[in-house]
């Protein structure tokens, strides 16, 4: 095995409901806003960082290779390089392991990698009927030409494209996240009633970990626009007055015919940010430094992006090969919860030797899915999942809780928009 990353501090913003309390605070500032707290809470000398890598989903247009533009408004030297990485739901992931990979290389030291997302600001399209009226009015040389062009306009051209929708579509399969969970749902016999059960105890969960603090010491406030005088300081999505009524009273919203999932069962389109510091083990020992964890090794697979809800069955089957860890030995698991027939389709999966056999080539099961050991302060249906940056809370929430109750080591895990999952084999001393 190679030498473990050490994972010296993790901080994020709170992560809230997309259109709420965010909405005109773009990705980048988000990330901007955990960097700098994080570098101050931590007094991290900035002449010492290599490197920025940051995951984001969405790419705002205003602020290409986010990354770079995260750094800058960090404070960070313009002498700092910095990129930008995209792999759908663990970009913040991504960050994290393309960070690993250049620490074992020595090509760097210390390097700041995290996630940042703003679906509030993912914009609506022009359809190309309007993006072609526009060009050829911008083509006419004169007022004939221009009336002309005129007379072509219809009121048809004016219906936008919504892009967080189509960025939530798989193109291959041409299923939207919902309807790829709706398919598990039906595939593991997953009723309603279970998915409903799920979400509640997410909420209560979340609750809980709200009213007991648990959660501050990962959270930064965040002061708001426009007069920047109200702060947030939570995650705005956890409710702790749900219930199964209220649940039960929401129709289907993917398959509003024959579905089961609906908006309170999966979990909300939202924004946020997060960021760790990163470097060997043996860096952090040479400093002086007590990390909050280690990053020990890491696995990706893919599947058909009409199941991949089941990434993480699938990253986690190739993560415990390579490690010759077991499903036994984990402590505590994060696994993102983008629906909760997802979740309950993969502790299926995970139990099954027929599926083993099936899809991992595997003789027996991956192992159980200890639901005790799962997403113990709650997980994105009341979270939330700002797609970009959930990757990294995973990591920095499972840490801070392994050290919280005096435990050794987590699995972090959630699936990938378009048939990927992510696993991630974390330590604490």
């Amino acid at each position: 095995m190679k030498e473990r990353i050490a994972i010296i501090e993790g901080l994020r913003t709170p992560f809230c409901r997309a259109s709420a309390v965010f909405k005109d605070t773009g990705a980048d500032d988000l990330g901007a806003f955990v960097v700098k707290e994080l570098l101050a809470r931590t007094s991290f000398p900035v002449n010492e960082i290599d490197e920025v890598i940051f995951g984001n989903v969405a790419q705002p247009y205003d602020a290409a290779n986010i990354a770079r533009v995260i750094a800058l408004k960090a404070g960070l030297p313009t002498s700092l390089i910095a990129h930008t990485v995209q792999r759908n739901c663990a970009s913040g992931m991504q960050s994290i392991t393309a960070a690993a990979n250049e620490l074992w290389a020595d090509e760097a030291r210390v390097i700041v990698a995290g996630g940042a997302e703003s679906m509030s600001q993912i914009p609506l399209i022009y359809s190309p009927k309007m993006a072609r009226f526009f060009f050829q009015l911008a083509k006419a040389k004169n007022i004939v030409e221009k009336i002309k062009t005129f007379m072509t306009f219809r009121p048809s051209f004016l219906k936008p494209i919504i892009g967080l929708e189509q960025g939530l579509t798989d193109p291959i399969c041409n299923l939207i996240m919902g309807l790829t969970a709706e398919k598990l749902s039906r595939e593991f016999r997953i009723s309603r009633k279970e998915q409903d059960a799920f979400a509640l105890l997410s909420h209560q969960k979340a609750a809980t970990a709200q009213s007991d603090n648990v959660l501050k010491h990962e959270i930064i406030p965040v002061f708001t626009p426009p007069a920047y005088t109200t702060v947030q300081e939570k995650d705005d999505g956890v409710r702790a007055d749900q219930s199964l009524e209220a649940l039960g009273k929401l129709k289907p919203y993917f398959d509003r015919v024959t579905g089961s999932v609906t908006i309170g069962n999966s979990c909300p389109v939202s924004d946020g940010a997060a960021a760790v510091i990163l470097m060997k083990e043996s860096t952090a020992k040479e400093k002086g430094l007590k990390p909050l964890g280690y990053l020990k090794a890491y696995s990706y697979a893919a599947l058909d992006g009409s199941r991949m809800g089941l990434g993480p069955v699938y990253a986690t089957a190739k993560l415990l090969q390579k490690t010759g860890l077991t499903m036994k030995d984990f402590d505590l698991i994060e696994l993102n919860e983008a629906f909760a027939a997802q979740v309950l389709a993969c502790e299926k999966a995970f139990a099954s030797k027929e599926f083993a056999q099936k899809y991992l080539g595997q003789s027996e099961a991956v192992g159980e899915l200890k639901m005790d050991l799962l997403n113990v302060n709650g997980g994105a249906i009341a979270i939330g999942h700002p797609v970009g940056a959930t990757g990294t809370r995973l990591v920095i929430t499972l840490l801070n809780e392994l050290r919280r109750r005096n435990q050794n080591i987590g699995l972090a895990t959630l699936c990938v928009g378009g048939g990927q999952g992510a696993s991630l084999a974390l330590e604490v001393e």
